[in-house]
């Protein structure tokens, strides 16, 4: 029963570090642009950009802690700091330690923000690009769920919003271009770029 439970809420609680995973994704670029979002003023959106990354962090600590504790699904403490050790899928299953460890890499960076400087930081929160495709190859091919319809359906949408946003992030009107108000007489000073704090 105990390791029934831990099944169940493992599986569970890296569904939702995934679904999370992606809305930090799709809201880091959002703040990168610096353009507002429906219901959301400009500020707010670099918070909420934050919030959800922790929030990411919760459910996929969670998601390894119980499946450590989970007999059936034999992992263990090695499997989550060096990749492609497993017994069983070792690939797959190293591609979510390769995942965590990018993820830990981005989110410790973020705390420190202020201490290693800006440049450091968006160096290291590039890593973020690599790190969600990875989670999401691990998902669905070393999840339970990974091949079922609800889930790959899940994946596809997310998978298409990601491209959509990088799509956006490389395109030429990716940044927010506004005018400043025109003086009496004068023309409208040149266009300025409001950019966020994450790559």
């Amino acid at each position: 029963m105990f390791d029934d439970a831990m099944w169940a809420f493992g599986r569970a609680s890296g569904i939702v570090a995934m679904v999370l995973l992606t809305v930090a994704v799709l809201l880091g670029i959002a703040t990168r642009s610096g353009r507002p979002l429906p219901g959301l003023p400009r500020f707010s959106i670099s918070v909420v950009h934050r919030n959800i990354s922790l929030m990411s962090v919760i459910f996929l600590v969670l998601h390894i802690t119980t499946l450590l504790l989970d007999g059936y699904a034999e992992l263990h403490l090695t499997d989550v700091v060096a990749p492609f050790l497993g017994a069983e899928k070792p690939f797959w299953l190293g591609l979510g330690t390769v995942a965590f460890d990018l993820f830990l890499a981005v989110t410790v960076t973020g705390i420190l923000h202020r201490q290693i400087g800006t440049r450091a930081f968006r160096a290291f929160h590039w890593l973020a690009y690599a790190m969600w495709p990875v989670a999401m190859l691990h998902g669905v091919f070393d999840g339970t769920d990974g091949t079922s319809a609800w889930f790959l359906v899940t994946t596809a949408v997310a998978t298409a919003a990601v491209i959509v946003a990088l799509i956006w992030r490389v395109s030429a009107r990716f940044t927010e271009m506004a005018r400043m108000p025109s003086r009496a007489g004068a023309e409208a000073t040149p266009p300025r770029f409001h950019l966020g704090r994450t790559p």
